[in-house]
């Protein structure tokens, strides 16, 4: 029975240097006690925002572990907002079921409200843990085992005219990142971040690769400019019909339609390979759209991007809405009360307001469902249709539903992971 007591919270306190690597180590044995080499070590030791994690003490023992990094994620509409982006949580097998997990969501949402954060987000290694904390899927992934020998790529007028050309990953990292920056304000759930993030797509310990090569990286480039890049890895393979190699994309980005395909079309002809594997993909990606055969693709569809919203008013007047909205929300939130109550949501195209209201409430759903609807990637009618969200002015649910759409049918997408 000692193992289900409920653990005091007067063992939870801000991070220091000298604790990291006790820290570490808990959140490192959480998931699984596979060391890390120095490289992922050093990398993670110095993107660590000590200010902003937390470690659950049992005497000198480090229990749990949460923290959060500084980003801003674009929202429909195009504006960059400040977002808790909530990381490295674990609590040892020993403390399970005693509270130190709450205690350290608590202590953390309280923090990232008193920061001005509107949001918070994470992706979850189990997703059912965060929902009771009031979080909600907002953005899907799209998964790719591609046939590279049996699906042909159709591509678009002025894709002959981008150059690919291979480069040294570490050699064009500023490049890269340029293309990225562009695109951020274009697709909701791109995140912005500190520096120091630029060297996280060049992590490469041999222990990731799974028999493939070293990371590599080609670049694209019209007139000069670049204007696309993908990194990769390639693991040979030999069967008995010969060559049966697979390219695993890590990374892809393009400015425009013809740089992506030149990209897309380069990955499908690397010699001797068979198979392109794509994770973490956008779920609208145009690559779907030039393929000759999209069963052989083996397309699959997972979450991704987990929202919260920590702030209501301040959260949805952040956005835009792709129609015209004028809603009162009834939130229920348990975990964060100064939610809870009615919002009066005015918004369009142009921007938004969201103030507290006693006006009768036309839509009634939790914080979740909210977070979950918040990118425009889940929609408020399928949540009214599964019973999360509650209609009580007749016809506000479809209104709802329209303006929270993707803002010019761009899907959320989180390229990666944090």
């Amino acid at each position: 029975m000692g193992n289900e007591r409920t653990v005091s919270a007067n063992g939870l306190r801000v991070l220091t240097r000298d604790d990291w690597d006790k820290w570490y180590g808990t959140l490192i044995r959480a998931f699984g006690g596979v060391p890390e080499s120095d490289e992922e070590r050093e990398l993670w030791n110095s993107l660590t925002e000590f200010d902003r994690s937390v470690g659950f003490w049992d005497g000198d023992d480090c229990v749990g572990t949460a923290g959060a990094f500084t980003f801003r994620l674009t929202v429909p509409g195009g504006a960059a907002v400040p977002a808790a982006g909530v990381t490295m949580v674990g609590v040892a097998a020993t403390h399970r079921r005693r509270g130190v997990l709450t205690s350290m969501m608590r202590r953390q949402l309280d923090d990232v409200r008193s920061w001005g954060e509107p949001l918070a987000v994470l992706t979850a290694s189990e997703p059912a843990i965060y929902g009771r904390f009031g979080y909600g899927a907002a953005a899907f992934q799209l998964d790719a085992e591609i046939d590279t020998s049996r699906v042909t790529l159709s591509t678009p007028d002025g894709t002959d005219d981008v150059r690919v050309r291979y480069a040294a990953p570490a050699d064009v990292a500023e490049e890269c990142q340029a293309v990225y920056d562009r695109l951020v304000p274009r697709r909701p759930g791109m995140l912005t971040t500190l520096p120091g993030w630029e060297r996280v797509p060049l992590l490469d310990p041999e222990s990731d690769r799974d028999g493939a090569s070293p990371l590599q990286c080609v670049v694209g480039r019209r007139d000069g400019e670049t204007v696309g890049y993908a990194r990769f890895r390639v693991r040979p393979g030999w069967g008995p019909a010969g060559h049966d190699g697979t390219v695993v994309l890590s990374d892809l980005a393009a400015l425009d339609p013809a740089a992506d395909a030149a990209l897309w079309r380069f990955l499908f002809g690397i010699d001797l390979t068979s198979t392109l594997v794509a994770r973490r993909r956008p779920v609208d990606e145009a690559w779907q759209h030039l393929v000759s055969d999209i069963r052989r693709c083996r397309p699959s569809l997972r979450d991704s991007l987990f929202l919260r919203v920590v702030d209501v008013g301040a959260a949805l007047q952040a956005r835009t809405y792709q129609a015209p909205v004028d809603v009162v929300f009834e939130v229920e939130d348990a975990f964060c009360p100064w939610n809870t109550g009615r919002w009066r949501l005015s918004g369009d195209t142009k921007g938004a307001s969201c103030e507290r209201t006693t006006d009768a409430a036309d839509l009634a759903l939790s914080v979740r469902e909210l977070g979950a609807a918040y990118l425009g990637g889940v929609s408020l009618a399928a949540l009214g249709a599964a019973g999360r969200v509650r209609e009580v002015r007749r016809g506000a649910l479809a209104e709802a539903a329209v303006g929270f759409g993707a803002v010019g049918g761009v899907a959320p997408w989180l390229p990666f992971g944090f």
